[in-house]
């Protein structure tokens, strides 16, 4: 049995990459009887090109799948895409500069669908190339028919449930992206501002000094605010103050959530700057002034400051404050402003009529379902609790843009009635289309249809229906469902997760998944943070990456950090990985000189070994060690520390030590090999099934060459290693790390005496006061001389005197050149 020389992964890959889809080594079998192993794969979102912090966190859920495929389970990993919504828009206007107003709803649709096209080929190219383990029957694009109608059917069932509404309200609005966006869409950003001090007037003439960072919501203000026990502006309370510039007096009111600390203690509630306006607004029952429009442009109630950008009035009413005496003050300060993830735009708070799903109502339920779930890391939940926690908005689900999933709603035009679309029309564009019926409360034919789409997060929190074709094969969607594992990043634990468990809850009753596996963020190099589709890939392309160093030494960095953590983009741990593949191949090749024509069959190797030496049964023991570690390991989904386990035995215990204690008796041939010839087949085999999560590429190349015989004709079919108990033994682990020191001070000698590592000793004297290595040391003597490269072991409970000692402890040891 031969390998080729070298290995070539710019080929091997991908043709075993190809044979993998031919032979369908990862299909799901929905006819098999074996335990499932479900996973609700997060579909990427099309909104750049994808980067090696991408690759990191799926790279992680492939790791998982591939264990548990190798221990039995059918395993369903499908694949999708997430391709509708804000973010494909703001792909196709950055790449093409223009807007949906410029060329109109449908041409700008028809755009975004080739992007989302073109996006999908890319990302399943660079899937395949990595060597994602998908199974590419089951994809779906959140944009296609199937999802549409599923998101529609369930925005349809909860309108029936009484569980959303419309409602015209202060919503978190995006003057860039111009649509209302939810609170778990929004972020905080750091940035340094100016905090304003500004003139009110008493109604004696005092002025009473106000602190703000946005004069420019100046024209908005409706009420000055106190504490009630702020013993500077008691007396005051109940009375009318001036604005400065606008000479409009407003009513000074207490409430408890003034800070009395806070700038002058004395705050003006706009309408609106925050969410703390808005509940005072709310709460105290005062007028609305309308000063911000959808454009982030200040409208006709700003007056004099009307058609003016944010930035453009804060500048413009500051300077005509100053000039009149009434800024009183200004000095730096470092804010924290609320922003928009997608942009980053700072939010305004804009009243407009927007659709809600009722959440608030249902806190406790989705605090209990979050504990239902195993989280991993466990930490993890605390951000799930922390998020419902301080949630204080419902769903806001509308979007005032074009590509997405249309409400399947119409608004009847005499009544004002909301009219839902039939089931079985659905998936239907309203605004193509009419309702079946006339109005059921007035019995109009006129109808004005909904022309907001849905969040997009409104469509991705059914992906464990839509990934379980629910409605579509519902034997299939039994089978799958709850799935067994929703991997997913941290910073979309309060969408996503959140989402997908509101609504696996207010459909279904119950919880979509049992555990979730939290990945951390790839970041840049040299403290650039983190990397996204949207504001470039990163200072490494993946591609280029796995065409210089292979997938194998990619995946190796990726399952260098434990789950939940992030990880710095490193090339120097991509170059360990690519070391890694080729000593593994290497070392197979150096193994397969040793079996002849003909692989061990597995009667071969379940047969009673022939006799093995003290080294064989050191690392059968220590074989059988690595198992009963990892196993436990991977089902914690710590591949991180498995890796390192399996790493470490490899190299030092395998590489560095057996083969070079095996070498003269795997080249003798006179039988006296055969037991390192079977305990090396045992040993390497259990190696490579061990590393193949993490380097597929390499080890089904070795073991197609080398093991099929053995086993089935995949490694990634091939059952996961047991090992034996029998292979445990104590006493040989001691003593064969004792051969394993004298082999080191060996080599320390050498090398301290500038002697070749492969220098052949005349002698080579071993003494010992302990019983067992004492009976134990002379079964390894062939395994010392070959190690050493001494023609001779003496071994008794002393060393010659007039030779130095190397070592002492827990062997004597000395030699003569």
């Amino acid at each position: 049995m031969t390998l080729p020389k070298r290995y070539h992964p710019q080929t091997a890959e991908p043709g075993l990459q190809n044979t993998w889809q031919a032979q369908g080594v990862f299909y799901y079998d929905p006819a098999s009887a074996a335990p499932r192993f479900t996973i609700d794969t997060p579909p990427p979102t099309v909104s750049g090109h994808l980067h090696l912090g991408h690759v990191y966190s799926y790279s992680h859920t492939d790791f998982i799948a591939r264990f548990w495929r190798m221990n039995g389970r059918n395993v369903y990993y499908p694949m999708g895409y997430d391709d509708n919504g804000l973010p494909t828009e703001r792909l196709v206007e950055k790449r093409e500069g223009l807007r949906a107003a410029d060329i109109g709803r449908e041409a700008f649709v028809a755009r975004c669908l080739a992007a989302s096209e073109a996006a999908a080929k890319e990302y399943r190219h660079l899937w395949q190339r990595l060597g994602l383990s998908i199974d590419w029957r089951y994809t779906y694009r959140s944009i296609d028919d199937r999802s549409r109608r599923t998101a529609q059917w369930s925005f349809i069932d909860l309108y029936r449930k009484g569980l959303a509404y419309r409602q015209q309200a202060p919503a978190i609005w995006c003057p860039e992206c111009q649509t209302a966006i939810a609170q778990a869409d929004v972020d905080d950003l750091e940035r340094e501002t100016i905090f304003y001090t500004l003139g009110f007037r008493l109604p004696d003439g005092a002025t009473l000094p106000i602190a703000t960072t946005r004069p420019e919501l100046l024209p908005a203000c409706v009420a000055v605010f106190v504490h009630p026990e702020d013993g500077r502006y008691q007396s005051f309370i109940g009375q009318s103050v001036t604005i400065p510039l606008f000479e409009r007096t407003v009513p000074l009111l207490a409430d408890p959530a003034a800070d009395p600390h806070k700038g002058t203690g004395a705050v003006m509630c706009c309408t609106f700057g925050d969410t703390a306006d808005v509940t005072w607004w709310r709460t105290h029952d005062l007028p609305l002034m309308e000063i911000m429009g959808r454009d982030g442009r200040l409208t006709a109630a700003a007056h004099a400051f009307a058609g003016l950008t944010v930035k453009e009035a804060w500048q413009a009413i500051t300077q005509a404050m100053d000039e009149r005496g009434e800024l009183l003050d200004e000095k730096p300060l470092a804010q924290t402003v609320r922003v928009h993830e997608r942009c980053d735009t700072p939010v305004e708070y804009v009243v407009t009529p927007q659709w809600f799903i009722r959440v608030l109502d249902f806190k406790d339920e989705f605090l209990a379902i979050g504990a239902q779930i195993a989280w991993r890391p466990p930490h993890m939940q605390t951000r799930y609790r922390q998020w419902i926690e301080t949630l204080g908005w419902d769903w806001c689900i509308s979007r005032q843009r074009y590509f997405g999933v249309p409400f399947p709603i119409w608004y009847c035009a005499d009544c004002g009635q909301t009219v839902l679309a039939d089931d079985t029309d659905l998936p239907i564009d309203p605004s193509r289309s009419r309702p079946s019926a006339p109005c059921s409360h007035c019995q109009g034919t006129r109808f004005t249809p909904e022309t907001d789409v849905f969040d997009t997060w409104f469509t991705s929190s059914l992906s464990p229906q839509i990934a379980g074709q629910w409605g579509h094969d519902d034997a299939l969607y039994a089978q799958v469902f709850p799935f067994t594992l929703r991997p997913q990043a941290h910073e979309i634990i309060r969408t996503w997760a959140f989402y997908t468990i509101v609504k696996s809850y207010l459909h279904f009753g119950t919880r979509p998944f049992d555990n979730v596996a939290i990945s951390g963020w790839g970041l840049a190099p040299e403290g650039m943070g983190k990397i996204s589709k949207s504001r470039g890939s990163g200072p490494m392309d993946p591609l280029t990456m796995i065409e210089q160093y292979s997938a194998d030494a990619v995946r190796y960095w990726a399952a260098s950090t434990a789950i939940g953590k992030d990880a710095t983009i490193s090339e120097e741990k991509i170059q360990a990985g690519a070391k890694l593949v080729t000593k593994l191949w290497n070392v197979a090749r150096f193994a397969a000189r040793f079996w002849g024509d003909q692989p061990l069959t597995p009667g071969d190797l379940n047969a009673a070994p022939p006799a093995l030496s003290l080294a064989d049964r050191w690392i059968l023991a220590h074989t059988q060690q690595l198992i009963e570690r990892v196993n436990p390991l991977w089902e914690a989904y710590d591949f991180a520390t498995a890796k390192s386990e399996t790493e470490y035995y490899f190299w030092r215990v395998l590489a560095d030590n057996y083969l070079e204690m095996a070498k003269l008796r795997l080249y003798a041939h006179d039988g006296e090999g055969e037991g390192a010839r079977w305990t090396l087949h045992h040993v390497l085999l259990t190696t490579l099934k061990l590393f193949a999560p993490i380097l597929p590429h390499i080890t089904e190349m070795i073991y197609s060459g080398l093991f099929t015989a053995v086993d089935v004709d995949s490694i990634h079919r091939a059952p996961w290693p047991q090992g034996s108990p029998a292979w445990l033994d104590e006493a040989a682990l001691t003593a064969g790390e004792a051969l394993v020191k004298v082999a080191t001070a060996v080599r320390r000698y050498k090398s301290e005496h500038n002697l070749a590592l492969g220098m052949e000793l005349t002698t080579l004297y071993l003494g010992t006061s302990d019983a067992l290595l004492a009976a134990l040391l002379p079964q390894g003597r062939a395994d010392l001389m070959s190690i050493t490269r001494a023609k001779d072991v003496v071994i008794d409970g002393r060393t010659p005197p007039d030779l130095p000692l190397i070592a002492t402890e827990p062997i004597m040891v000395a030699l003569a050149v």
